[in-house]
């Protein structure tokens, strides 16, 4: 494989993975996010911060990189058994019967679902590609590694937005500096949201980052509570 095709199948793969990987990159920020402020909350010992926003973020990246594996691969498994099942039919009659019940499920009259079936009834290939086309199959099945992969490096760079600053600064000084990348960040994260669902952009972004500031706010709150409950 060249240079080129290779480049060409990561962006492929990249497109195809967009909504995995806004999606843990919005983990990602958040979590970590209300983590390290509430650590930060307590505490001007940045090796304390740093420990525990990279432990977090590590455990919450691998932590999803499972569950996207797991996604995916119960997700295809789940066709593959449909489409197994239709195939095993010992005739068309089967598959015609699901077909019937599906079509009207979506809507159709009874007359209608009569009448598309009976157009296909002798089509087994016909009948059943249109069957999985109501059970929503994709046409191309995601590999569950690759997004599993995905979600693991998307997670894990976002995560490493909010720990940084406390690496170069001092914790009273990366507390603000943290704070206004990572609110960035989500901000852009919103935009991505909304142009991958369609939906109102300054919705999505506020919706965003409302989520990010409540992380914070719950982790600074159970910190203090926390440290109070201790030091007395």
């Amino acid at each position: 494989m060249t240079i080129a095709s290779t480049l060409q199948y990561l962006r492929g793969s990249f497109v195809g993975s967009a909504g995995t990987i806004v999606f843990g990159m919005e983990d990602g920020t958040v979590s970590i996010f209300g983590l390290i402020f509430g650590v930060a909350a307590t505490t001007t010992d940045s090796k304390a911060v740093l420990i525990a926003g990279a432990s977090g973020a590590v455990a919450a990246a691998v932590s999803m990189m499972a569950g996207a594996y797991l996604d995916v691969e119960t997700t295809r498994d789940g066709i593959n058994a449909r489409r197994s099942l239709a195939g095993s039919a010992p005739d068309a009659g089967g598959i015609a019967a699901s077909l019937s019940s599906r079509l009207a499920k979506a809507g159709l009259t009874p007359e209608q679902c009569a009448a598309l079936t009976g157009a296909l009834q002798d089509d087994r290939t016909a009948l059943g590609g249109l069957l999985q086309a109501l059970q929503g199959a994709p046409e191309t099945q995601l590999n569950p590694w690759e997004q599993a992969l995905w979600m693991l490096l998307a997670d894990f760079l976002a995560a490493a937005v909010p720990i940084l600053p406390f690496v170069f600064l001092a914790v009273p000084q990366a507390r603000l500096v943290s704070a206004a990348v990572t609110l960035s960040l989500l901000v852009a994260l919103g935009f991505g949201r909304a142009r991958i669902a369609k939906r109102s952009e300054f919705r999505t972004v506020i919706e965003t980052v409302s989520i990010g500031i409540a992380a914070a706010l719950a982790g600074v709150l159970i910190s203090l509570v926390i440290d109070r409950w201790f030091t007395g």
